[in-house]
């Protein structure tokens, strides 16, 4: 019932790499930028501009607070992930990301 799911990844995905505790994962899913109500753009500071966005990833790939993506040059932090279902089957991940500080 949800190989659509993985046809339309095969597909229309962008290739990313899933981090977890110490290992990486090629995968294939949807990521964008959480569309916001004022969409201001990075928030200006001493240092440049500073992007507090969230992004959103679909994916059949499992995300849990903490994994790191990374995605055409930049590494997202999870937030929060979870599974969605259509029926009894699992259908996709849908997860919160934020951009990774340096630092980590």
């Amino acid at each position: 019932m949800t190989r659509w799911v993985e046809r339309i990844l095969a597909r229309y995905g962008q290739e990313v790499t899933v981090e977890r505790d110490g290992t990486a994962e090629a995968a294939r899913a949807f990521l964008q930028p959480v569309r916001e109500r004022n969409e201001s753009g990075p928030e200006p500071s001493p240092i440049g501009g500073l992007d507090g966005r969230l992004w959103l990833y679909l994916g059949r790939t499992v995300l849990e607070a903490g994994d790191y993506v990374a995605w055409n040059g930049r590494r997202f932090r999870v937030r929060s992930g979870r599974p969605h279902y259509v029926g009894g089957s699992l259908s996709h991940w849908r997860a919160v990301l934020e951009r990774a500080k340096e630092a980590e």
